[in-house]
Parts: C-alpha cells; sequence; structure tokens
C-alpha cells in the first residue's frame, strides 16, 4: 500500500473493513482509535483487542491518568505505517485487532469498579481474546489479574516500574495502587517465584518472593542480559505483562503521578521488549500516562510503543501456536 492511500483513508477506526492490516492514514486526522484498528465490540475472529481502563481514583499523588487511554491512543496515530522496528512480521498484517473501546463504569460507585473491570476482561479472555489494555492507573491490574487467575491458574506477573506495588494491605476494601501486587500474591493470583519486577528503585523490605531487577542492576547488566534473566525466571508460565510508565526515568517519560529518577531509559525498554519474544505471554497493560504532565507527548508516545511491544510479543506466541513462526 502506498503513500497515495493517505489521500483516500480517513476515520479508519470506524471504515476500516479488515482487521488486519496497516493504515496510511494521515496521523493529524481522523477519529484514533488505537493503531487505526477498528472499534468493535464483536469479538468474532479477533485474536487481540485493545481496550481502555480510563481510571485513577487510587492513586498516592497526583491524579490525571484517566485521561492516558485517549493520549496513549492519540499517540499511536504515529505508528501504524509499517511493521514496528526490530521485529520480522508486523502484528497489524498478520493478526485481527480491534479497539475494543474502554470499560463503563459509575466514578461515584467505586466500590463497583473492580468487579465491573474483571468482568470487562473475563469476557474478553472467555472469547479466546487476548486483552492490551490502556489505562488509568496501576491498581487496574489487579481486578485484571483476577480475571487472569480465573482462566489460567495463578499468573508470572511481568512488572516494569519504579515501585514494587507490595506495601502491605490486609484491608480488603481499600483501593490503591501502591498495594494490590500485595493482595495479588496473597490471594494466589501471581506466582512470586515465577514472577519479577523491573526497574525498581524505592525500598519495601518484604518483596514477597518476587524476584527484583532494581534500575541499577539493569544499567550495569545491560538491557540484553536483562531480557535473558527475564525468561530464565518466567520459563514456559502463563505470564501478564504490567508496565508501568514510570519504571521509565522522568527524563524519558515525565508525565505520571509518581516520578523516581534513576530510572530505565527508553532504548532499554524497547531492548527488553523486544528480546524476551518467546515468552508464555497472555496479555497486558500500560498504566500511569498522565498528560496533564506530559508536556511534549513523550509518555503517550512511549505508552503507545509499549503498547504495541505487548502485541507484537503477544503475535510472537500466536505464530509459535499456529506453527508460523
Amino acid at each position: 500500500m502506498g503513500l497515495e492511500a493517505a489521500s483516500e483513508q480517513v476515520d479508519q477506526a470506524i471504515t476500516r473493513e479488515d482487521l488486519r492490516g496497516e493504515t496510511q492514514e494521515n496521523t493529524f486526522g481522523g477519529a484514533t482509535s488505537f493503531l487505526r484498528r477498528k472499534y468493535s465490540k464483536d469479538l468474532s475472529g479477533v485474536d487481540m483487542a485493545v481496550t481502555g481502563v480510563p481510571f485513577d481514583l487510587a492513586v498516592t499523588n497526583r491524579p490525571g491518568t484517566r485521561f492516558g487511554p485517549r493520549a496513549i491512543r492519540e499517540a499511536s496515530t504515529l505508528q501504524p505505517f509499517d511493521r514496528p522496528y526490530g521485529w520480522d512480521f508486523s502484528v497489524m498484517e498478520e493478526f485481527a485487532i480491534t479497539d475494543y473501546g474502554d470499560l463503563a463504569y459509575d466514578y461515584a460507585k467505586l466500590q463497583n469498579f473492580p468487579p465491573a473491570l474483571t468482568a470487562h476482561i473475563r469476557t474478553l479472555l472467555q472469547a479466546g481474546v487476548a486483552p492490551v489494555v490502556l489505562g488509568g492507573d496501576h491498581y487496574i491490574t489487579y481486578p485484571i489479574l483476577k480475571a487472569y487467575a480465573e482462566a489460567f491458574g495463578p499468573m508470572s506477573l511481568l512488572q516494569f516500574d519504579a515501585h514494587s506495588d507490595t506495601w502491605p494491605d490486609d484491608d480488603p476494601d481499600r483501593i490503591d495502587h501502591g498495594t494490590m501486587f500485595y493482595k495479588a500474591v496473597k490471594e494466589g493470583l501471581v506466582d512470586p517465584s515465577r514472577s519479577v519486577q523491573v526497574g525498581i528503585r524505592t525500598y519495601n523490605e518484604d518483596p514477597l518472593g518476587v524476584h527484583t531487577i532494581d534500575a541499577r542492576e539493569v544499567h550495569e547488566r545491560g538491557p540484553v542480559a536483562t531480557a535473558e534473566k527475564i525468561k530464565d525466571i518466567l520459563g514456559d508460565a502463563p505470564t501478564y505483562l504490567s508496565f508501568d510508565i514510570d519504571g521509565l526515568d522522568p527524563a524519558f517519560a515525565p508525565g505520571t503521578g509518581t516520578p523516581v529518577w534513576g530510572g530505565l531509559t527508553s532504548g532499554q525498554a524497547a531492548i527488553m521488549l523486544r528480546d524476551i519474544a518467546g515468552i508464555n505471554i497472555r496479555g497486558g497493560d500500560v498504566v500511569e500516562v498522565s498528560p496533564a504532565y506530559d508536556t511534549t507527548g513523550a509518555t503517550a508516545v512511549a505508552g503507545a510503543h509499549v503498547a504495541t511491544e505487548i502485541l507484537q510479543l503477544i503475535g510472537t506466541r500466536l505464530r509459535a501456536e499456529r506453527g508460523s513462526a
């Protein structure tokens, strides 16, 4: 498809018929679905679905991530022209991907949000669709993991983050983006022996048995060797990948609620995400993009790239299962 298609394509999020294929639609116009995929609630024949969770009521510092899904979608319009760099195939060409839209919930009934999100993800998994979720604050991963544990049993968690999010919290009614993985481990949603947190640079006395590769180790070891270590820890266990954008240093991702210096570079993250190809990934999310603090749009751009890499990782697994790798 040549560049001349840019003069013919518009609103591909609404008008496109084929769920596969790249697009030349102008970045500056048209409806902004993720990667110009078709907005659809029809899961028939769908391999992967991108969905937004505009929730930021669990933050400990700056709010604003409820606008993250919208910003990430807009930033993703820079990407759907050709194969993602560094891969030998294009997930957009080979797989049926839709934008499933956002989770609907009543912001004034906070207690209803967690089960609504679990049900939302359960619907996708029961249809055989791999979800990629755009957050939202990091609490959202906890209700998501409940749906995954129902489907696959205790999950391996691959978490890129500045914070462990395993601080003690035994109150079942608390909704907090810094304690949800404590609950996930305690409830058996996550197997800590097969889980790893990457980029950590805040103190937590008890990591609950989860493997930690802190930011300094990544800087010293390098991203290639770190990716090998990640793969060794995960093995072939069903894995959920959660990427908190504050895993990146604020120099690369300033638009987030709890920035911490000394973090990963975008280049390190890109290498690691590509080099872990082959893990048994079942879905993932990118969270904590807060556009109000994203003065250049760089954070949303990073979030869009992370989500695309997650799609590519899922595509790698599906290709291997289908014998097309």
